[in-house]
Order: structure tokens, then sequence, then C-alpha cells
């Protein structure tokens, strides 16, 4: 395999992160990443941004949004390449919200479960059913299905 050189275009850097051009302008437009430009004002990432896109792309999919990303990422310093710790740190400060998620998978998943399961077919037994709109005091989405809070739904 070739070495990588320090500045990468963005065409080697789409290539070695799998994510297409696009994405990367938008990632870099939001202030994830940051390029350098040229004097043809071409643009150059550094090396280590590929870390940055393999964080964004696992944070992304574990469902966190770009704003939390993003301000996860502005905790990270500029002036050297992050170390092992600065990522540690970084997981550390979203563990409480991914338990919270996955928390709320499960009970998702097993009120699923039953329901589909339970081969009632009723509106009037589904322990997932709304009636006459009653839980709407609980605000919008579906609460049955949300995190359980101290003292309620």
């Amino acid at each position: 395999m070739a070495h990588l050189p320090v500045r990468l275009t963005i065409g080697q850097l789409a290539e070695r992160s799998g994510m297409s051009h696009s994405a990367l302008r938008f990632y870099e437009a939001k202030g994830l990443i940051r390029a350098e430009r040229t004097a043809g004002n071409q643009r150059r990432y550094h090396r280590s941004t590929l870390r940055r896109l393999a964080f964004i792309a696992a944070a992304q999919r574990v469902g966190l949004t770009l704003t939390r990303i993003q301000e996860a990422l502005a905790t990270l310093p500029d002036e050297r390449t992050p170390t092992a710790e600065d990522w540690a740190r970084l997981s550390r400060a979203w563990r409480d919200e991914l338990d919270t998620r996955i928390d709320a998978l499960q009970r998702l998943r097993d009120r699923l479960t039953s329901c589909i399961g339970c081969g009632c077919l009723s509106l009037r037994s589904c322990g997932l059913r709304n009636g006459d709109d009653a839980l709407a005091t609980l605000g919008p989405g579906a609460p049955l299905l949300r995190p359980a809070r101290e003292g309620g739904v």
C-alpha cells in the first residue's frame, strides 16, 4: 500500500473515508472538518481528518445528531492530532445518552414483540393503543415508547 500523504485532496479523502465529495463539503460547511486552500483554491485536508470522519460516522450510526457531534469535535485540540485519550473522553461523555437510547430501544423491542406476538389483532386490548387520545397531555409522539421518567410514563 502506498504511503498516505499528510495533506489529502477531496478525492483522496473521499476514497479513503468511503464518503462522497458532497458529504465532505457538507461536513466542512458545518465546521465538523476543516480544509486548507492551495494557491489554486483547491481543498487540502490533513490526514488526521480521516479519524474525525470515522468518529462522525460512528456517532451518527448510534443516533447522535450533527449538533452533538459538532459540540464534541469542538472540544478537540486544533494544534495537534487528537489522542486516544481525547477520543475516550468524548465516548465517556456520551455514555449516559447512549444508555438511555439503548433502554428506549429495548423497551420498544419488548413492546412490539408482545404486541405482534399476542395475536389479539384488536385495537381494544392493544397495549400500545391510545384510545380517545388520552395520552395527549404527555406531549407529541408516542409517549408509551419514550424512556421511563420518574413518577410517570
